[in-house]
């Protein structure tokens, strides 16, 4: 029977577990002092053999990103913590950093120690001003009582933390556009190689690392590799954070180990679906994430299972849909986001997610043709892998796992000019005409 746990939450039931003396007195800072007396290469190791792997979506394994390091290039050497939490549904990060910033920092400067680094930023999204302000107090105690700046406790290693506020663009959270944005300039992607352990921030070594990431790696010093190999599988250890929103009686942030089933942590920490609704579908790592159905329920939340089943792990944002949501006006919406938030660097992107939207809105307006259903697929084939960063092929995963799974909605919409019974057009989307019993035109919208 899996269990849920408490490593990264463990201070989020204590009323002063954001102030450094709160911190202190629950362990805090227990890695960090082994870490001042290890080796810099000791600490990747430990990191490697944890099995430690990028809580931010793509889940490279952390310790190998950190030894790709170029560290003879006689430039110095950055940390940069990717705080722009900007994939929908997704709002793990954001807790964490209001209730528990000194484990951030702490894992920050472990960090810093085994990459030879002595200066970091956090990149926070721009709309966290609350997260900020919490993360602003933590980092002036820090520096005040010797835990951040020169020496840090007397170990003659020194470590510097700017928090840098972005300007709100879901595009910054792609590490080479959050480093040009960082810099000063437009955030947009950078096309690789060199890639950032090379020439990353200013041209110099630099590392990116999500706020999970960078908070998971205290608790591994602190413990020890068996202990965190002792959650989740072998192949993705550790305990993990899972924002779980949508039509579920407790949405909110669960901690579980790896691996645990959706359905256990739907049921066990969610309480289930709201009363009188079923699940139809759901993500299980946020919107940029193909799709899952009902009988996927089953599936562990780890990143091999979810790729077995044909999606993502992602950031683990668990997005719960009933059977009473129109999965054509969720995916509409979704692409509207998509189509906003792309920096429009890439045609296949820029314009792509553009007829995306347009056909999908005419579709749900009634005034969809069966021909439109392969003109989506056509359009998504043309924009998966053919742009600088992996936006385009996030915003087109609703869109065909939506049709695998429920192309049967689409065609009812089309055949029948409106939703079909008992189905809502709402996650933020309103048809000009669902529910009306107007035939299909080919007139207007997109050819």
């Amino acid at each position: 029977m899996v269990e849920p746990v408490k490593v990264l939450t463990k201070r989020y039931e204590l009323a002063d577990g954001h102030t450094l003396q709160g911190f202190l007195d629950s362990g805090g800072f227990a890695g960090l002092r082994k870490a001042l007396d290890m080796a810099p290469t000791d600490i990747i190791q430990i990191v490697k053999d944890a099995g430690l792997r990028g809580r931010g979506g793509a889940g490279f394994p952390t310790g190998v990103k950190w030894g790709f390091v170029t560290q003879d290039l006689g430039k110095p050497i950055y940390l940069v913590v990717n705080a722009d939490e900007g994939e929908p549904g997704t709002f793990k990060d954001r807790e964490l950093m209001e209730r528990d910033p000194f484990l951030l920092l702490e894992g920050m400067v472990i960090s810093g120690r085994a990459l030879n680094c002595h200066r970091s930023f956090i990149f926070l999204r721009g709309e966290y001003l609350w997260p900020g302000v919490k993360l602003e107090e933590a980092i002036d105690e820090a520096y005040a009582s010797g835990w951040l700046g020169k020496d840090i406790q007397g170990s003659g290693f020194d470590f510097d933390v700017t928090l840098h506020y972005g300007a709100g663009a879901y595009i910054c959270g792609e590490e080479t556009a959050l480093l040009d944005a960082l810099e000063g300039r437009r955030g947009q992607p950078r096309l690789r190689p060199p890639f950032p352990a090379v020439a990353g921030l200013y041209a110099s070594p630099t590392v990116v690392n999500n706020v999970e990431t960078i908070a998971t790696v205290p608790c591994i010093l602190e413990r020890d590799i068996e202990w965190f190999r002792s959650m989740g599988t072998e192949k993705s250890p550790g305990p993990k954070l899972f924002s779980v929103s949508g039509e579920v009686v407790r949405p909110g942030n669960y901690e579980w180990p790896m691996g645990t089933p959706a359905r256990t942590i739907l049921e066990e920490s969610c309480g289930g679906m709201l009363p009188g609704r079923d699940l139809k579908f759901w993500t299980p790592g946020g919107s940029s994430t193909p799709l899952l159905a009902a009988e996927h329920a089953e599936v562990a939340m780890d990143f091999e299972s979810i790729a077995a089943a044909g999606s993502l792990l992602g950031t683990a944002a668990m997005m719960m849909f009933s059977n009473k949501t129109s999965v054509v006006a969720a995916v509409l919406n979704w692409m509207r986001f998509y189509e906003h938030e792309s920096c429009g660097k890439c045609t296949p992107c820029r314009e792509g997610t553009f007829w995306l939207s347009q056909i999908l809105q005419r579709i749900l307006d009634g005034r969809g043709r069966r021909e439109d259903l392969q003109v989506l697929d056509e359009v998504c084939d043309n924009i998966f892998g053919r742009s600088f960063c992996a936006l385009a092929d996030g915003a087109v995963s609703p869109v065909k796992s939506s049709l695998q799974y429920f192309r049967d909605e689409y065609e009812y919409l089309i055949d029948h000019g409106r939703q079909p019974e008992g189905l809502e057009a709402h996650a933020g989307v309103v048809a000009s005409n669902a529910g009306s019993d107007r035939p299909p035109s080919v007139a207007g919208g997109v050819a």
